[in-house]
């Protein structure tokens, strides 16, 4: 398949949440049935968990084998596991607990006081993404889901620091995040980009800034959002208060798409 970027835009939140989670629930059904298992990439913050309120309260629900899906997290912030800022707590609270997943399949950063520090930690989720790989060092993902900040921050993958120039490394140690707290833990770029599937989510218009340098391609070191590339293809769930500041020539009707437009 060639890969594609698409922009879906919605009314409002409430709106691109239900897209999202009955296209992930559709999507995920295809593809099971040509595959044993599959890997998805969560991704925090108001509208990834938002979406997996979605999933949780759609009525197809349980038409996915849950137990055929690694659940694994673009990034995670650096405190006490159980913490409700922990990525991967929000993620078990909205959606995880309420379907059969097996809990061997839900791969969460580390969290302080299991290693010895924040690079041993780092090298310790590398290891397990190595282990689940089918070839190479990390499993290709089927969907990942990002959000995606005001500044065009992805993961915890910020303008101009070293992270979101990395291409060894799957998983690096966040020490300066912009955004508290500044220790975190991050899947790079390429781990992102091999996935067949990214979905990102923007929703406000504080959000329109950094929509509108993505689609227009600036360098990946000023916003990182605009070097994530999906294998397959890569698609923005989009409000229209998203769309308030994107220049009109990149709204063309082959690049921009409305969720009714999306197959």
């Amino acid at each position: 398949m060639t890969n594609e970027r698409r922009v879906l835009v919605h009314p409002d939140k409430i709106s691109l949440a239900g897209s999202a989670a009955a296209r992930f629930i559709t999507k995920m059904i295809d593809v099971l049935e040509t595959e044993d298992e599959a890997h998805v990439a969560l991704t925090g913050g108001s509208m990834g968990i938002a979406v997996l309120d979605a999933i949780n309260a759609s009525a197809a629900r349980d038409s996915l084998d849950w137990s055929r899906l690694h659940f694994w997290w673009g990034d995670e912030r650096w405190v006490p596991r159980g913490h409700a800022d922990r990525n991967d707590q929000q993620a078990i609270d909205a959606l995880l607990t309420h379907v059969a997943v097996d809990e061997s399949h839900v791969h969460t950063f580390p969290a302080p006081g299991e290693y010895e520090d924040l690079d041993a930690a780092a090298d310790a989720y590398a290891a397990e993404l190595a282990n689940a790989a089918a070839e190479g060092s990390y499993p290709r993902f089927a969907v990942t889901f990002l959000g995606v900040g005001p500044d065009g921050h992805v993961a915890s993958l910020f303008p101009g620091l070293p992270g979101i120039r990395e291409t060894e490394r799957s998983v690096i140690a966040v020490r300066n995040s912009p955004k508290p707290p500044p220790e975190r833990l991050s899947l790079t770029l390429p781990v992102i980009n091999n996935s067949d599937r990214v979905w990102l989510m923007l929703a406000g218009q504080d959000k329109a800034s950094a929509l509108g340098l993505t689609m227009a391609g600036v360098a990946t070191d000023s916003v990182p959002a605009a070097g994530v590339q999906g294998r397959k293809r890569t698609v923005f769930f989009v409000d229209q208060e998203a769309t308030a500041e994107v220049p009109e020539d990149l709204i063309a009707k082959n690049r921009y798409w409305t969720s009714a437009d999306d197959n």
